[in-house]
C-alpha cells in the first residue's frame, strides 16, 4: 500500500509500505533523524516509533520544536524512577507529572527519602543516561495491565488503572527493566536526556487526601541542555536573593504570622510602598475616566447564587451563618458594582460607565499554595468595571491596552507578552457556546488592531468570560501574570442589569472586567524581587536619611526633616550616636536612593552634601535644590516622560 505523508514546508513524500516516524525522520536526512525526539501526526504528538500506516500531515519533533521541553521534562520523569527503583529496591511508583520548569514523581518508600539521597539518584539517572536504553511502548488490555503491575508489587499503578475510564487505552512504557504506566509520548532512547538536576524532597498525600498515605515527593528540573539548565539555575539562586520575605525582614517592610495565615501584617514602610501603589493607580483610574466606589465585603449567598459564584467558584470563598442566613466574604467586586449600576435608570448616553474600586476580597486558597504576598487569602485589587455597548467594546479594549502599557513601564516593566485565556470545559462555564465565540472574537480583534501578537490558553478563562492576561517579564527573566480584561455578557444578564437605548428599549450592557496590577499584595511582592529592594525614588519607602555628624547638627537636621516632609517627601533622621561612616554604611545598606549629610559647615550655609546609593558623591546643595531635584524625580508626570 502506497502511504502519502505531507511535510510542513508543503512537500510531500510517497512511501509503498507503513513506516515510523523516526525512519521518515532517516529519509529525510541522517542529521535530523539523530535529533528526532518525537513526531507530530495530524497536529496530535506521537512517538517516534509510531507507525505511519495511512496518509497524514507529519511534523519531526526535535529539540527545536515548541513541544520538545515537556516531552523531555516527562520522560526525565521516568528516568529518575527508574533510577530509584534500582537504588532503593521495594519502592513503589505512582505518579508523576510534568510541573512548571520541571517534573516531580512520588513514591512509596521504605523510608522517606532525604536531600542526601538526591546525589546519588542523579547519578544512577547518569548511568542509565550513557546505556542509551531503548523506550518501546505497548498497550494491554485492563485486566492484563493491571496484573502486571500487581506481579510487580506496585498496587498503586492498579489503582489508578481501576479510575481510567474504561474505554480508554492503557499504555505501558519500558526502558530496561523499568515499566510504567503512561499516555506517553517519550524520547525514543535515554541517551536522549542529560540536563537535569534534583532539587528537593516533600511530603504529599495519596490522591491529595489526608485521610491517605504519606508518600515521599522528588522534585527535579529538566532542559534541551546543560546552557539552559545552567542558565535556570542562576536563575534560582538569583531568585534567592530576591526572595521579597527575605527582603521584607531586611527592609522591615511586612510580616505574616500563624495566626492570620495568607494575610499580611503591613509595617510602616512597607505600607509607604502600598500608598504609593495605590495613589499611583487612584490617578490612573481619575485620568481614565473612571469612578472610584465601594462595594460590601460581606454579601447574602443568594447574590452569589444569581451571579453564578456559588455553583463555580464556592469552594474558593469563605462562607458564614448570621441569624439563620448565609453570608459570603466577596472573592471578587463585579456583583457590588452591578448593584451600584443597577441603583437607577441608565441612559445609553450615559455609557460607557466605568466604576474602580481598590477592592478587599477573600479567597479561601489551600495552605500549601500560600506563598509569602504572591498567594494570599485576603488581598485588594485595582479593579475596575466597564458597562458599555457591544459596539463601544473595541475601543474601551483598546484604551485599556494603552494604558496598561504605561503603567507597567513607569513600574519598570517593558517586555511583556499578551494572552487570550479561552472558554473553559462544557460544565464549568456559564453561557452558550455563541455567546463564547462572539466574546473571543472581540478580543482577537482588539488585540490585532493594537498589533499584538498573543499566545492563546485554551481552558483557562473565567467561568462567564473569556480574558486578555498580560504578563510581565521582571529583571531575571521570570514571567508574572497580573492585569486582564474580560468581557463578560453573562453576568449583566444574571444580575438584571440595564439600561434604555436610543429607541426607548431597555437592553443589557456587556461588561468589561479590568484590572491592571491585579492584586496588589502580589504586585508589591513582584516590584520587591523585580528591583531587588532598589526601589526608584518615586516609589522608595524612605526618599532620604538625614545623617548628621555631630550632635552640634541635631537642630538643624531635625529641622531639615520637618521641611522637607511638609514638601511631601518621605525622609527620616538618623541621629545616633554613632560615627557617620557606619551610619552611611547602615543606610546605604537600606537602599535609601539618597543620604543628606550634615556637619558644621552644611548646618552654617544652609546645606546638605547628597550622597547617592550607588556611592556616587552629588555634591553640596541647598535644601531647596535638593527638594526640586526629588521632586523631578517623583513627579508622576516628569517620571511617565522620562
Amino acid at each position: 500500500m502506497m502511504v502519502t505523508i505531507s511535510l510542513p514546508d508543503g512537500s510531500r513524500r510517497e512511501f509503498p509500505q507503513p513506516l515510523t516516524v523516526q525512519q521518515l525522520a532517516l529519509s529525510i536526512g541522517t542529521g535530523l533523524a539523530n535529533a528526532t525526539l518525537a513526531g507530530k501526526v495530524n497536529g496530535t504528538l506521537v512517538d517516534a516509533s509510531y507507525l505511519l500506516d495511512t496518509d497524514a500531515t507529519v511534523e519531526i519533533v526535535t529539540t527545536k520544536s515548541t513541544e520538545a521541553l515537556e516531552l523531555v521534562r516527562h520522560s526525565t520523569a521516568h528516568l529518575m524512577a527508574q533510577a530509584v527503583q534500582r537504588l532503593y529496591p521495594g519502592t513503589q511508583v505512582t505518579i508523576g507529572p510534568v510541573i512548571a520548569n520541571g517534573f516531580y514523581y512520588d513514591f512509596v518508600a521504605p523510608r522517606p527519602f532525604t536531600v542526601d539521597d538526591l546525589a546519588l539518584i542523579e547519578a544512577e539517572m547518569a548511568r542509565i543516561v550513557k546505556e542509551q536504553l531503548p523506550v518501546s511502548r505497548s498497550v494491554l488490555p485492563r485486566d492484563e495491565a493491571r496484573a502486571f503491575f500487581l506481579d510487580k508489587g506496585e498496587g498503586y499503578k492498579a489503582e489508578i488503572i481501576d479510575s481510567i475510564p474504561s474505554d480508554e487505552p492503557l499504555s505501558l512504557y519500558t526502558q530496561g527493566e523499568f515499566t510504567d504506566l503512561c499516555r506517553g509520548p517519550h524520547v525514543p532512547n535515554t541517551g536522549k536526556l542529560g540536563a537535569f538536576k534534583l532539587m528537593k524532597v516533600a511530603g504529599a498525600y495519596w490522591r491529595g487526601n489526608s485521610d491517605n498515605i504519606m508518600l515521599s515527593r522528588i522534585y527535579g528540573t529538566a532542559w534541551l541542555n546543560d546552557k539552559d539548565l545552567k542558565h535556570y539555575l542562576q536563575q534560582l539562586a538569583e531568585a534567592e536573593k530576591r526572595d521579597h520575605r527575605k527582603l521584607a525582614k531586611q527592609f522591615d517592610l511586612f510580616h505574616q504570622q500563624e495566626e492570620a495565615p495568607g494575610m499580611v501584617f503591613w509595617h510602616p514602610k512597607g505600607w509607604s510602598l502600598w500608598q504609593s501603589v495605590e495613589n499611583y493607580m487612584r490617578r490612573v483610574y481619575r485620568d481614565s475616566g473612571y469612578r472610584e466606589v465601594r462595594s460590601p465585603q460581606v454579601v447574602d449567598s443568594t447574590l452569589w447564587k444569581r451571579s453564578g459564584h456559588w455553583d463555580n467558584y464556592k469552594e474558593n470563598m469563605f462562607v458564614t451563618e448570621s441569624e439563620n442566613r448565609e453570608y459570603a466574604l466577596k472573592p471578587m467586586n463585579c456583583p457590588g458594582h452591578i448593584q451600584i449600576f443597577k441603583h437607577g435608570l441608565r441612559s445609553h448616553r450615559e455609557l460607557p460607565i466605568r466604576y474602580g474600586e481598590f477592592g478587599g476580597c477573600h479567597r479561601n486558597e489551600p495552605s500549601g499554595a500560600l506563598h509569602g504576598i504572591m498567594r494570599v487569602r485576603a488581598f485588594t485589587q485595582d479593579d475596575g468595571h466597564i458597562f458599555c455597548t457591544e459596539e463601544q467594546i473595541p475601543d474601551e479594549i483598546k484604551a485599556f491596552h494603552q494604558q496598561a502599557l504605561k503603567v507597567y513601564a513607569d513600574f519598570g516593566f517593558t517586555d511583556i507578552a499578551v494572552k487570550i485565556a479561552l472558554r473553559p470545559e462544557p460544565g464549568k462555564r456559564l453561557g452558550s457556546d455563541e455567546v463564547w465565540d462572539k466574546a473571543e472574537d472581540l478580543l482577537r480583534n482588539a488585540m490585532r488592531d493594537c498589533g499584538v501578537q498573543w499566545q492563546e490558553l485554551p481552558g483557562e478563562g473565567a467561568f462567564y468570560s473569556p480574558k486578555i492576561e498580560y504578563h510581565l517579564r521582571d529583571a531575571i527573566g521570570r514571567e508574572w501574570q497580573v492585569g486582564t480584561i474580560q468581557v463578560d455578557y453573562h453576568m449583566p444578564d444574571r444580575l438584571g442589569a440595564e439600561y434604555v437605548d436610543e429607541h426607548s428599549q431597555r437592553r443589557r450592557p456587556v461588561m468589561l472586567h479590568r484590572a491592571i496590577v491585579g492584586s496588589l499584595e502580589r504586585f508589591l511582592g513582584i516590584l520587591i524581587e523585580h528591583h531587588a529592594g532598589v526601589f526608584p525614588a518615586w516609589l522608595a519607602p524612605v526618599q532620604a536619611v538625614l545623617v548628621n555628624v555631630t550632635d552640634a547638627q541635631n537642630d538643624y537636621v531635625q529641622a531639615t526633616r520637618e521641611r522637607l516632609v511638609k514638601m511631601g517627601f518621605r525622609v527620616e533622621a538618623d541621629l545616633r550616636n554613632e560615627k557617620i561612616g557606619y551610619k552611611i554604611r547602615e543606610n546605604t545598606l537600606q537602599r535609601v536612593p539618597y543620604l543628606l549629610v550634615v556637619g558644621d559647615r552644611e548646618k552654617e550655609q544652609g546645606l546638605v552634601t547628597v550622597r547617592a546609593r550607588s556611592g556616587e558623591d552629588l555634591g553640596a546643595m541647598t535644601v531647596a535644590e535638593f527638594a526640586e531635584k526629588l521632586r523631578r524625580e517623583t513627579d508622576f508626570s516628569e517620571h511617565a516622560e522620562a
